[in-house]
C-alpha cells in the first residue's frame, strides 16, 4: 500500500542559513530510495518572488514556488529557517523579518505541521506560534527569544522539542536530526534507522538530548568574580568545595551564593560542575585516557561522579560523548 506523498515547503528569504534550508531535503529525498511503499516526501522552496535568494554563504538558490501560490497548495509541514547578525560586539542576533513572520503563519495556517531549523524559531515565535509552548532554538539566541516571547517556554538544551503539531530545532546539524525524527513519525522507525544509516549519522539522537553547551558563558560585572572564575580554573583538578571557594573570594558561603546567582545566575557548585564537565568533555574529544584517570584529572574522584555530572550537565554519558566526539587518531 502506497502512501500519500507529503508536501514539505521550505520558507525562502534573504540571507537565509544555507543548510537550515538543505540539509532537511537530504533526509527526506532518501524516505524514498530507502523504501518500497513510501511515496515520502515532495520538497518545495517558496519565496516572496521566482527571484534567485542569495542565502548566508552567498549562494544564490532559486525558489520552486511564491509564497502566494503556496497557500493554495495543500501543505503537510512547512519548515521555517532561520539567519543571524553578528553585532557590533561580536554577539549573534536571529533576524526576523516582518513580511516573512506574516508568510509564515499564513503558510501555518494550511498545514498539517509547522516545524522550526535553528534561530527560525523567533520567525515562529514571532507569528505567535509558539506562545504558551516550550520551544528550543540555537542556545546562542535563547536568551533573546526568551527576552523577546516571554509567552514562549524557551529551553536551550534539548537539540529538537515537539509540542503538539509544532517542532522546534536546536542548532544547524540539528535539523538532521530533526528531519528524522519527522520522517519516523510519518514512515516509522525502521525507515528513520535506514536514512540515518545511508547518511552515515549517528542513528537517531534523542530529541532530550543535550546540544552540549556548558553554561560556562555569562560574564560578570564584577572584578572579585572574575578572579574566583580563574581560580575554579586554575585549581579544577584538586578538591575544591563551596567553602574553599568562598575563602578565597574574601566572603562568606551564603554572600558568595547570592553573588554567584546574581551574575552568572548558578550556584557556586554549578558552575563548578560545569567547569570541570567542560574539562572533561575537551579529554574525551583529544585523548584516550581511561575515565577513572580523567574523572580524578578533573576534580571529580570517582568515576560515577563523573558521570552522574554528565547525566545533569549533558543528558548523555561520557562513554558516548567519546564516541561521537573523540577526534584522536586511532593507531
Amino acid at each position: 500500500m502506497r502512501t500519500v506523498e507529503r508536501l514539505v515547503v521550505i520558507v525562502l528569504f534573504e540571507g537565509v542559513d544555507l543548510l537550515d534550508v538543505t540539509g532537511p531535503p537530504e533526509v527526506f529525498a532518501l524516505v524514498r530510495r530507502e523504501t518500497d511503499d513510501a511515496t515520502g516526501y515532495r520538497v518545495l522552496l517558496a519565496a516572496e518572488t521566482l527571484d534567485p535568494v542569495t542565502t548566508s554563504t552567498g549562494v544564490r538558490i532559486m525558489p520552486d514556488i511564491t509564497f502566494s501560490d503556496a497557500v493554495t497548495q495543500t501543505i503537510d509541514t512547512v519548515l521555517v529557517p532561520g539567519s543571524v547578525t553578528i553585532d557590533r560586539n561580536r554577539r549573534i542576533r536571529a533576524v526576523v523579518d516582518r513580511d516573512v513572520v506574516a508568510q509564515v503563519k499564513a503558510l501555518a495556517a494550511r498545514s498539517r505541521r509547522i516545524t522550526s531549523v535553528c534561530v527560525g524559531a523567533h520567525l515562529l515565535a514571532a507569528a505567535g506560534l509558539l506562545d504558551g509552548k516550550r520551544a528550543t532554538t540555537h542556545w546562542s539566541t535563547a536568551p533573546q527569544l526568551a527576552a523577546d516571547h516571554p509567552a514562549v517556554r524557551v529551553d536551550p538544551d534539548p537539540i529538537f522539542i515537539r509540542e503538539g503539531n509544532v517542532w522546534t530545532g536546536a542548532g544547524i546539524s540539528a535539523c538532521l536530526d530533526l528531519a528524522l525524527a519527522l520522517v519516523s513519525e510519518d514512515f516509522g522507525e525502521s525507515t528513520a534507522l535506514r536514512v540515518a544509516r545511508q547518511m552515515v549519522m549517528y542513528l537517531k539522537r534523542p530529541s532530550g538530548q543535550s546540544q552540549f553547551s556548558v553554561p560556562l558563558e555569562p560574564v560578570s560585572t564584577t572584578r572579585r568574580i572574575e578572579e574566583i572564575r580563574h581560580y575554579i580554573n586554575e585549581n579544577l583538578r584538586q578538591p575544591i568545595s563551596v567553602a574553599d571557594l568562598a575563602e578565597a573570594a574574601h566572603l562568606g558561603e551564603r554572600q558568595l551564593s547570592r553573588v554567584f546567582r546574581a551574575e552568572l545566575g548558578m550556584t557556586p557548585a554549578a558552575y563548578l560542575e560545569s567547569a570541570r564537565v567542560e574539562l572533561a568533555r575537551h579529554q574525551l574529544e583529544s585523548t584516550d585516557d581511561t575515565l577513572d584517570r580523567i574523572a580524578s584529572a578533573c576534580g571529580f574522584g570517582t568515576i560515577d561522579t563523573l558521570i552522574r555530572a554528565f547525566r545533569r550537565t549533558l543528558n548523555t554519558s561520557p562513554t558516548e560523548y567519546r564516541r561521537r566526539f573523540q577526534t584522536v587518531a586511532h593507531l
